[in-house]
């Protein structure tokens, strides 16, 4: 197999489950080192044997990406070992209680927005220069049509998805001109995770496609590359 991204170095948040686990080990199946983080410790060493088992290669460090100091800890430890970051693919999220604007618990908003915007802002702040040293940086966001197309009950979540594609791709113009950093924000449309278990209970999980088809679509972007801020929606 052509080993694509061969020497690459790749970072995937909320990569212990669903579209970051699957885009975790796609990118691994392409030569990329994959350094993996999420909460959950045990998710992330059963994605990393999984690599390990098909001959990748890959790290772990579990974190709260809530705690910006612990974003600041990551970056360091990965500049020390590596000196350039060649992709980022920030999908970690959370979803929050659906629930009609006016009954927004207050307390959840904020944890909602910490982890779905300051988070991803204190990411592309600590590895910025990382990703200026790549040949052909590639960040990946992803999002929620929600960011861009209001919906009932999806208040919160859809303002914090607008918020994040927002401030990624002011990010992808203010380098497009002075780096090699692309900007891409992809939209997986309905997939198989545990997110939308939790927002679609009655639905069927096989009438929805499987995150590796999502992580097929990102490591194309990766290998493949794309123009300045693009925008897509897989299926």
């Amino acid at each position: 197999m052509d080993k694509s991204l061969k020497d690459k170095l790749a970072l995937v948040t909320g990569a212990s489950r669903g579209i970051g686990a699957a885009t975790a080990i796609a990118l691994a199946e392409q030569g990329a080192h994959v350094v993996l983080t999420a909460r959950t410790a045990s998710g992330l060493e059963e994605v990393e044997q999984r690599i390990f088992d098909a001959g990748g290669s890959a790290t772990i460090a579990p974190l709260d990406l809530a705690q910006s100091d612990s974003i600041a800890r990551l970056a360091t430890a990965i500049g020390e070992r590596w000196q350039a970051l060649d992709v980022m693919v920030l999908n970690a999220g959370m979803l929050g209680s659906l629930a009609a604007v006016p009954a927004i618990d207050a307390k959840e908003l904020a944890q909602v927005l910490t982890l779905n915007v300051s988070a991803q802002v204190a990411l592309i702040q600590a590895f910025d220069s990382m990703l200026r040293r790549s040949a052909a940086a590639r960040v990946i966001g992803v999002t929620s049509s929600v960011g861009r197309t209001p919906r009932a009950y999806w208040g919160a979540y859809g303002a914090s998805k607008a918020a994040f594609e927002t401030l990624l791709e002011a990010y992808g113009d203010e380098t497009a001109e002075v780096s090699k950093i692309r900007v891409a924000v992809l939209d997986p449309g309905a997939t198989r995770t545990k997110m939308r278990a939790r927002a679609y209970p009655g639905e069927d999980p096989a009438s929805v496609k499987p995150p590796e088809t999502v992580a097929e679509r990102i490591v194309a972007l990766a290998i493949e590359g794309f123009p300045v801020n693009h925008r897509e929606r897989v299926g």
